[in-house]
């Protein structure tokens, strides 16, 4: 059913005739219209960073809340809808609640050209401004210099996660011109975090970070987070920590952790958050494993695992993933976008795959077509087919064996598809 707040968000899109355009300007007039709410925030975490940067985020907020802090939360891209980019103190925001910040917003705003994501981001901050809290999480959502969350002028903490090729249209097409921008979030004497970077990423953050008198604590040399057994260890200069494995699926997800737990012990927070950080997280789409809805019923023998994942990164992390687990016929179902780096993406899975099924993304204007998708597959190696859509892509899969892993990624968008008509 149509609700007011998705009215008022089409409209939006409307304002502006390109998804993604770049800059402050925008943004920053409309705050001024709204009475800066920006600047009436409970003391905010900024998080930047190609990838893990709303597991980080969940794991953070997890801890928080363990150790009794209300938390504001802000993320994208939503999977199923689109409350769930805003979180005030710990809840989802109401549709009422919503509907009337975007309004509001929409009004203040009125003719003038702005982004979907620029307004809908000032919309957020309004709503965080009105509501009380002890901490604010914002969520970068492309780059980190001109994206329309970086209008915090002193924040507690700036999170840098690990830094990688995508989104090259805009951030730049090296290494060091993407972390460039991701580095726009750090603040002068403001501590920050950095996870994992390859060597050229980590020279532009630490000059940055030296530049602006801001304090370093980087993976490797002020903490360090590791598999143990069948746990974690982390380690900095509080002292050691022995935890379980993150709740959240994958190797990767320790290395999140560590950046997670980095930041609530920078924040003075201690076992009791450490602990609920790991252990209570929850984040959909991240090689989350799907136990009910329709395609299970298709296949109630099989193994199903989503994930959201869709860069070069992302790809690797998933078969690392994929080659710890049990040995199993692994079936994939792959959509993807067509600003996606598709091959850099599908070819460190070749190795995990028994065959890919390549779906378009339902609904999605920059879906890329399954024959293209298909096609990369087969360009590096995979043995794939087009499939009409997911539910097809199941029935074929079952008919060849019922006892197959299935795992269905590709794209955020595609996920989130999934979860709103499959149930998870």
């Amino acid at each position: 059913m149509t609700q007011g707040s998705d009215l008022i968000l089409e409209r939006m899109m409307a304002l502006h005739p390109k998804l993604i355009d770049l800059t402050l300007d925008r943004v920053w007039r409309l705050l001024d219209l709204l009475g800066n709410p920006q600047n009436d925030l409970p003391p905010v975490i900024h998080i930047a960073g190609t990838n893990g940067k709303g597991s980080t985020q969940a794991m953070i907020r997890s801890g928080l809340e363990a150790a009794g802090r209300k938390v504001h939360a802000y993320t994208s891209p939503h999977l199923t809808r689109f409350h769930e980019r805003i979180r005030l103190a710990g809840e989802l925001i109401e549709e009422d609640a919503l509907t009337a910040v975007l309004d509001e917003c929409y009004q203040a705003n009125g003719d003038s050209p702005i982004t979907y994501f620029e307004i809908t981001t000032c919309a957020a901050l309004l709503a965080f401004a009105r509501a009380q809290a002890d901490y604010t999480l914002l969520e970068v959502g492309l780059g980190g210099r001109l994206d329309a969350t970086n209008v915090i002028e002193k924040p507690v903490l700036t999170i840098i996660t690990p830094v990688s090729m995508d989104h090259e249209a805009f951030l730049g097409n090296t290494l060091g011109k993407i972390a460039f921008e991701k580095a726009g979030i750090i603040k002068r004497q403001v501590p920050m975090i950095v996870g994992p970077q390859e060597d050229v990423a980590l020279d532009v953050i630490e000059n940055t970070a030296h530049s602006r008198g801001a304090p370093i604590l980087a993976y490797g040399q002020h903490w360090h987070a590791g598999p143990e057994r069948d746990g974690m260890v982390y380690q900095d200069d509080h002292g050691l920590l022995d935890l379980p494995r993150p709740v959240l699926s994958g190797d990767h997800q320790i290395q999140n952790a560590g950046m997670a737990l980095a930041a609530l012990r920078r924040l003075g927070f201690g076992e009791v958050a450490a602990e609920a950080a790991v252990a209570k997280a929850e984040w959909p789409a991240r090689m989350q494993s799907l136990k009910r809805g329709p395609l299970i019923d298709l296949a109630p023998k099989a193994e199903f695992l989503l994930d959201g994942g869709h860069n070069p990164a992302a790809g690797k992390a998933i078969a690392k993933t994929l080659s710890r687990m049990p040995q199993r016929p692994t079936m994939m179902i792959c959509g993807m976008l067509n600003t996606k780096d598709v091959s850099g993406y599908l070819e460190p899975l070749l190795a995990q795959i028994t065959k890919l099924y390549a779906v378009s993304i339902p609904g999605e204007k920059n879906t890329l077509p399954a024959e293209d998708t298909a096609a990369a597959a087969q360009s590096v190696g995979f043995e794939a087919e087009v499939a009409g859509n997911v539910h097809r892509a199941v029935n074929e899969i079952v008919k060849q064996n019922q006892t197959s892993r299935i795992l269905i990624c590709g794209s955020l968008y595609l996920a989130g598809k999934i979860l709103l008509k499959h149930g998870s």
